[in-house]
């Protein structure tokens, strides 16, 4: 697709032009059989403690949106997987050096032509998002698209970092949880219940 198709494509949110671009999700998912992977959240809490290198040790490490790092003795360096549901300047893309990017937003007029042409680009599936808004009675964040997704592979083990369900508040925003148009409490027992049933999903 040319750059000029893309525009089109995104403009009049033909959806399958897009989706071409896109690598399948079984390809994404097929890529964590066996491994262990670290969900880094952006809860402030996580900045509290000196998970870093734990982060880092996993085979693929996965953040969200700005990814914020603090400090790398909480946070850790690495990121493999790089999960959007905004758009992201060109100097914090090269602060976190993904390998993939993920965009996780319906919202597909707020995707670049940089990021869908990024080598194994992946664009989450509309009927995903909707079914699990659904589920959630409000729009699901990122980090609970991610982890419903996640929850289907063969992976081996699944760590969450950073997830308090916004009880600490972000680190890549000031806005409290009355101001954002999800449903934290819904969210929570949704993980809850994913831990309760999987015993390779970990909260940390």
């Amino acid at each position: 697709m040319t750059r000029l198709g893309f525009l089109i494509s995104r403009t009049l949110r033909r959806e399958a032009p897009l989706a071409a671009l896109s690598v399948s999700q079984k390809a994404l998912l097929d890529d964590l059989a066996g491994k262990t992977v670290a969900l880094v959240g952006n809860a402030r809490a996580l900045a509290e403690g000196q998970a870093g290198a734990e982060i880092d040790a996993h085979d693929v490490v996965i953040r969200i949106n700005r990814a914020p790092m603090p400090s790398a003795q909480s946070h850790g360096k690495r990121t493999d997987w790089l999960a959007l549901a905004t758009s992201l300047p060109e100097a914090e893309r090269a602060r976190i050096a993904p390998s993939r990017i993920l965009w996780m937003s319906h919202k597909r007029k707020r995707l670049d032509w940089k990021t869908a042409t990024n080598p194994g680009f992946y664009l989450h599936p509309l009927n995903d998002y909707e079914g699990l808004k659904a589920k959630l009675g409000a729009q699901p964040t990122t980090g609970a698209m991610l982890i419903d997704m996640l929850a289907r592979s063969d992976l081996a083990r699944l760590d969450l970092y950073g997830f308090d369900f916004f009880a600490s508040l972000s680190l890549s925003g000031r806005r409290s949880a009355d101001k954002v148009p999800h449903d934290f409490v819904a969210e929570a027992e949704m993980v809850g219940g994913l831990l309760a049933s999987d015993p390779r999903i970990i909260r940390n």
